[in-house]
Formats: structure tokens, C-alpha cells, sequence
């Protein structure tokens, strides 16, 4: 029998060790298809209202600790990917969002290439090292050369969730 506070902690600590899938994260009305921006914050400012309509934070709390973290250095990864993420007071939850671009845009990113994959994670606080998990599972995914390339490839959000979701092309 758990004592007060052990189950909270178990449940909490039953998927450490476990790699995280992308499913896990997204929901189908958290990836978009063909989003359109010209500049990192102009893309950091939509994702952040995107991610305000579905979240309690409003969007200039989101849009605020996105660029607080960007400000430490690019989460641009390389290879047309990016990665923005930060802590988020008031959400209880990982959150994640996924965005493929129209077209490229600079993002400061690691190797100097253009960005046209994003994917947005929010953090709650109380997240521990989960986030690390989360971090760790969408960067593998997304710097696979042809994971990427069949989602550049996909015809629609519902193509990307499906390819996202997809434990067979992971």
C-alpha cells in the first residue's frame, strides 16, 4: 500500500528510463501543415498563440520564456530542424506542437541552414527530468535524415500526425 504522496511519486517516475514517443506529446490539433512565417519571431509568436488557444498561459507568457530560452542559444539543431522549448508556469502537462513550414526561414540555427520542421515543446514546471525524455526522443526523430524527408514529403496535417504518431516509421 503507498503511503501519502508515494503514488504521486511513482506515477511520476513509472516512465524514466523509457524512451518517449511522439505521440506521447501531440494531439491532432497540435500540428500544422504549411504554417507561414518570414522570421524566428514571427515563428516563435504564432506557435506561442497556437499553443495559448489550447493552454491556460497566455500567449505573451509562452512567447516571453521561448525567447528567454532562445537568448541562451539557438535551438535550431541543424538540418532545416528546430526545436524551441521552455518552462511554462500554469501548464501541468508536456505539451508539444508540430509545425512544417512553407517554406524555410533563418533560425539561427547550429549549422546555418534555414529551418522548416518545428517542433514546440512547453514544460511544466513540476516536470522533473521528463522534459529531458521528451528533448531527447523529438531531436532523434527529427534529425533522422529520412524521417525528415517523408515529413517534408507529407501532404497534410493529418499525413504529418499519422507519420509523427507512427511507431513503424520511427
Amino acid at each position: 500500500m503507498f503511503k501519502s504522496g508515494q503514488l504521486l511519486i511513482w506515477w511520476n517516475r513509472r516512465d524514466e528510463g523509457r524512451a518517449m514517443d511522439l505521440a506521447d506529446l501531440i494531439e491532432p490539433d497540435q500540428v500544422v501543415y504549411a504554417a507561414r512565417a518570414s522570421n524566428k519571431q514571427q515563428l516563435l509568436q504564432d506557435l506561442a498563440s497556437r499553443a495559448a488557444t489550447l493552454l491556460n498561459p497566455d500567449a505573451q507568457t509562452i512567447v516571453t520564456a521561448l525567447q528567454a530560452r532562445e537568448e541562451l542559444g539557438s535551438t535550431g539543431l541543424g538540418n532545416g530542424f528546430a526545436l524551441p522549448h521552455a518552462r511554462i508556469e500554469g501548464i501541468d502537462r508536456l505539451f508539444g506542437m508540430f509545425t512544417r513550414l512553407n517554406r524555410p526561414i533563418h533560425f539561427d540555427s547550429i549549422d546555418g541552414n534555414p529551418v522548416d520542421l518545428v517542433f514546440l515543446l512547453l514544460i511544466p514546471p513540476t516536470a522533473g527530468s521528463k522534459h529531458l525524455a521528451a528533448l531527447a526522443s523529438i531531436s532523434r526523430y527529427l534529425r533522422d535524415k529520412e524521417f525528415a524527408a517523408r515529413l517534408r514529403k507529407a501532404p497534410s496535417a493529418a499525413a504529418l500526425y499519422s507519420l509523427l504518431c507512427d511507431r513503424q516509421h520511427l
